[in-house]
């Protein structure tokens, strides 16, 4: 068994399974402790101590579930309950979860591992677990009413199965699935291979996170669980930057990424700096003739994409969803585009009777990642972040791989902004603009146009309020 200091943070954190009330005493004393965390750090990886050995992942701001051996067989136990999530600093949700956070902890196994999962349900009403991408018995599936009943509140269940082959795969509810699912109710399930795998390498750094989507209220604490694509909060692991943690990394470490989808959209991942290629989805490792370096790849809905790379480019590198509403947190996305209007003579008369009125988007929205604007409880601004040369403006899904040479190995701590070498920085320039050299070649257009308009158009375009589809 593992040390409960490891896994326990805050006042009454650590809970035994006490929940089940239609377990026998004698039962509830065979049941796994139930520990929970519930501080949003990324946790250090669990280095097993029972088992087979494996190099273990880490969790972007989460941690991974300890386990006892029991006669041969790997037992957790997951408690499906309330939980309260810090999505930023100054901003938290009221969410539903495992352990004590949403999403729940990453469970790490090894190919050919006996697994035994006790789920006790806190939730208002009845739940169960469908355990994503895995090979397994059919009534282990997960699925309530058609391959079990469901689990009613206050009750434990029993999921038993053969990890039967390497590769990362999800957990989460198959019961009132749009409800449970729209409240944070997820995690990752990682499996390790036996042996040395043809398709599987080893790496120095191995992260996983779970992409997922809320829509929260200015001012409110939970979500809307009726939304079907209009979210406000794009997450990693329910965190929205500035509040998701940096990738740290060693120059030159081998890395592998984890990323999962279980919003209602897909997500194109963008990395800065480096190459990688895709080494593997919910299907397992992808084949070595089909990978090819790619700086981009999208995630589905549903999916999963394992990324590798080499952290061989030192610096602060920016780690992101490509969809420019998805790296944008709560607030901005029904403000109409008023770029170019002057709205000097209405916010005269505006503030004479509201005397803190801002304008919005008048040149752009950057404006609104540095102006002091008042905001409800619970919120955070839209775009925020300070970096070492000023507002990141960024939100969402956004974070930064921070690859340094003096990192040591298995060292996460995040080593502050990265320190460029002179005359490595873009700079202002002040002085003359030469005149680019010119040819008679040169023309206007391809060729004339055999018709002109009678009469010059305009084109107005205004920003759709909504973000549907994105």
């Amino acid at each position: 068994m593992f040390s409960r200091r490891q896994f326990v943070s805050g006042a009454g954190a650590l809970t035994a399974a006490v929940a089940a009330a239609s377990v026998s005493k004698v039962a509830m004393a065979a049941l796994p402790e139930a520990v929970t965390q519930t501080r949003p750090d990324t946790m250090p990886p669990l280095i097993p101590s029972t088992g087979r050995h494996y190099n273990a992942a880490v969790t972007l701001n989460g941690w991974t579930l300890p386990w006892r051996m029991n006669a041969g067989v790997k037992e957790f136990h997951l408690v499906a309950e309330p939980v309260v999530r810090e999505m930023a600093p100054g901003f938290k949700a009221h969410l539903w979860g495992y352990n004590g956070q949403s999403p729940g902890p990453t469970i790490e196994v090894v190919e050919g591992d006996r697994v035994r999962l006790f789920v006790t349900n806190r939730l208002p009403e009845h739940t169960s677990i469908h355990w994503h991408g895995q090979r397994l018995p059919n009534g282990m599936d997960g699925v309530g009413g058609l391959t079990q009943k469901t689990i009613a509140a206050g009750k434990t269940y029993v999921y038993e199965f053969v990890a039967r082959r390497p590769g990362t795969f999800m957990y989460h509810p198959h019961a009132d699935e749009m409800t449970q699912m729209a409240m944070g109710m997820m995690g990752f399930w990682i499996t390790h291979p036996k042996t040395k795998h043809p398709l599987i390498d080893e790496v120095d750094r191995d992260f996983c996170f779970l992409l997922n989507a809320y829509d929260i209220d200015p001012g409110s604490y939970t979500p809307k669980i009726m939304t079907m694509l209009d979210f406000n909060l794009w997450s990693w692991n329910s965190r929205i930057f500035p509040g998701i943690d940096p990738l740290v990394v060693r120059k030159n470490d081998k890395v592998r990424i984890r990323i999962g989808n279980l919003t209602m959209t897909n997500h194109p991942m963008h990395l800065h700096g480096h190459e990688f290629l895709v080494t593997g989805t919910d299907g397992g490792p992808t084949p070595k003739s089909t990978r090819m370096y790619e700086v981009t790849t999208d995630v589905a809905v549903g999916q999963m994409r394992q990324i590798e790379f080499l952290a061989d480019e030192e610096g602060d590198w920016a780690f992101h969803c490509h969809k420019s509403h998805h790296t944008m947190n709560a607030m901005g996305h029904d403000v109409p585009t008023m770029i170019g209007v002057d709205h000097r003579e209405v916010v005269r008369q505006i503030t004479r009777l509201v005397p803190d009125y801002m304008v919005m988007g008048e040149r752009g929205m950057a404006d609104m990642a540095e102006m002091e604007m008042p905001l409800p409880d619970n919120t955070i601004p839209m775009m925020t972040g300070a970096g070492p040369f000023g507002s990141v403006e960024m939100g969402g899904m956004f974070s930064v791989v921070k690859v340094r040479g003096e990192q040591k190995p298995g060292d996460y701590k995040d080593p502050g902004w990265y320190r460029h070498p002179a005359g490595t920085v873009a700079y202002e320039w002040t002085g003359p603009i030469a005149e680019p050299a010119r040819f008679k070649a040169e023309g206007s257009q391809s060729m004339p146009l055999k018709q002109r308009a009678i009469t010059d158009t305009e084109v107005k375009v205004r920003k759709p309020t909504g973000h549907s589809g994105h």
